[in-house]
């Protein structure tokens, strides 16, 4: 199916200008394979880097994705309309990634899903490429950023770094929209006081 898939790829040279567009989705639902390798081609890259925040494996996220993109071919007579596409894959994908996380550590109902995000860290190239913290040390902001809380590091992660609107968040995490404003606001305020606690330790240290 992926080489097929990739055959298709090739052939396209025509890249869809909004994939959030209905269009492509019904299509993609009635067979249409250049719809269903437009929707691999974008959104395999963000789906396998936010699957490795979540996992930290490598392996079981690539196996966990190629069957994920198999199963909605294989399926895509029986899924109905979607608001969009990105948020739609974001929701399905980490619910079956998660799932295959509990299959790998063998955890059980009571173990809460914030120990299976335990790997959900930022980079220094990561940082390094988001304009709004270029003001900001790179080495700097990845720790001030490693040290926020599980949830908040993903909405983090969603909002600014896979582009997902706040109500588009809500429904990935499977939490209230209020309660992802909480945890970006959350966030900033402890960067904020991080940074500030950092430049008088600068001017001290200076001194």
């Amino acid at each position: 199916m992926l080489n097929f898939l990739t055959t298709f790829s090739r052939r396209s040279t025509k890249k869809m200008d909004c994939l959030a567009d209905k269009s492509v989705w019904y299509s993609f639902i009635e067979g249409n394979v250049q719809a269903y390798s437009a929707i691999f081609r974008n959104f395999y890259p963000g789906l396998h880097n936010y699957g490795l925040k979540i996992s930290g494996n490598e392996t079981l996220t690539e196996d966990c994705l190629q069957d994920f993109f198999v199963y909605l071919y294989d399926n895509r007579e029986n899924l109905g309309e979607i608001k969009s596409i990105k948020s739609y894959l974001f929701v399905s994908f980490r619910r079956a990634l998660l799932k295959s996380l509990k299959k790998e550590r063998a955890f059980t109902s009571e173990i809460p899903e914030q120990a299976q995000l335990e790997n959900f860290e930022f980079s220094p190239e990561e940082i390094a490429i988001k304009q709004e913290f270029t003001a900001i040390k790179t080495a700097t902001l990845t720790t001030i950023l490693n040290t926020l809380s599980k949830k908040e590091r993903e909405s983090i992660y969603l909002k600014y770094y896979s582009d997902l609107k706040v109500s588009e968040i809500a429904i990935v995490m499977d939490i209230t929209y209020q309660s992802v404003l909480n945890n970006i606001q959350r966030a900033f305020s402890k960067i904020r006081k991080e940074l500030e606690n950092k430049a008088v330790q600068e001017i001290f240290l200076s001194n």
